[in-house]
């Protein structure tokens, strides 16, 4: 099952910065309505006004995606105004052990928003998207959802969630006409990696990441991972025995302590 047709209708969430916003600003280029949504308002706006300047149309709602009832009525308003083709459940904080090992705050802000903040986006698109029997949802986990990587336990842990979910999602639904692709990519140039004090392979700016995920999504694939060395390399890790691999993982450098994102 692909799209019937290029999407005219696109929510993003986490579009303030990075990777959303470059998706954003890609779809905006080939005319499409967007409803952008992120916690900043100051730089949510700026995005918005970049895509109606690009020739789309945007419309900025600043919210918290671990506010469920918040998410709920606004994906629902925005269905309502203009039929959701594609919704990209993308906002997502990044956090680890580099400080010590994580609190229970931190623990629980991070699952708030990358698990719930995701299942808050999706199941009221579900619910719009099934009325009409057609739609396509795109989760954004992450490389680091096959292997939990003892620098950022949480983080991994949120992005497994969200493979896992979206990639069970991907069947269920199939018959009702819902197409589903779960996204992985390795690093982007981000906010969320700028705070990263150790080498990261294989980076990519956040635009040409943008242009892989579009192109994945307009072939409605499953999976939509990259780049594909760094892919192949965390599948393989994540198939080799614990006690063969557990002494290399000790030795790999932490993510900064704090959120950010």
């Amino acid at each position: 099952m692909k799209p019937a047709s290029p999407p005219r209708s696109i929510l993003i969430t986490g579009a303030s910065s990075g990777l959303g916003a470059a998706l954003a600003r890609h779809y905006a280029a080939a005319a499409a309505h967007l409803v952008l949504v992120g916690r900043n308002r100051e730089r949510l706006a700026s995005v918005a006004d970049d895509c109606r300047r690009a020739g789309g149309t945007a419309d900025a709602r600043p919210a918290d995606v671990a506010d469920a009832g918040a998410m709920a009525a606004l994906v629902a308003a925005a269905d309502a105004a203009t039929p959701l083709d594609l919704v990209i459940a993308n906002a997502g904080v990044s956090a680890g052990t580099l400080g010590g090992p994580e609190s229970s705050e931190q623990v629980r802000r991070l699952f708030a928003i990358n698990i719930d903040g995701v299942v808050n986006t999706v199941q009221p698109s579900i619910d719009a998207m099934r009325r009409r029997g057609r739609g396509q949802i795109a989760l954004v986990s992450s490389l680091a959802a096959w292997r939990g990587f003892p620098g950022a336990p949480v983080y991994c842990a949120s992005k497994a969630a969200i493979k896992t979910w979206g990639e069970a999602l991907r069947g269920s639904l199939h018959a009702e006409g819902i197409a589903v692709s779960v996204i992985c990519p390795g690093y982007v140039e981000t906010a969320m990696t700028e705070k990263n004090d150790f080498w990261m392979p294989m980076m990519m700016p956040a635009e040409k990441a943008a242009r892989i995920i579009a192109r994945g999504l307009a072939r409605n694939r499953p999976r939509i991972a990259f780049p594909w060395p760094l892919y192949a390399a965390v599948v393989l890790i994540g198939l080799l025995p614990p006690a063969l691999i557990d002494p290399l993982m000790r030795r790999l450098p932490a993510k900064a302590g704090s959120l950010s994102g």
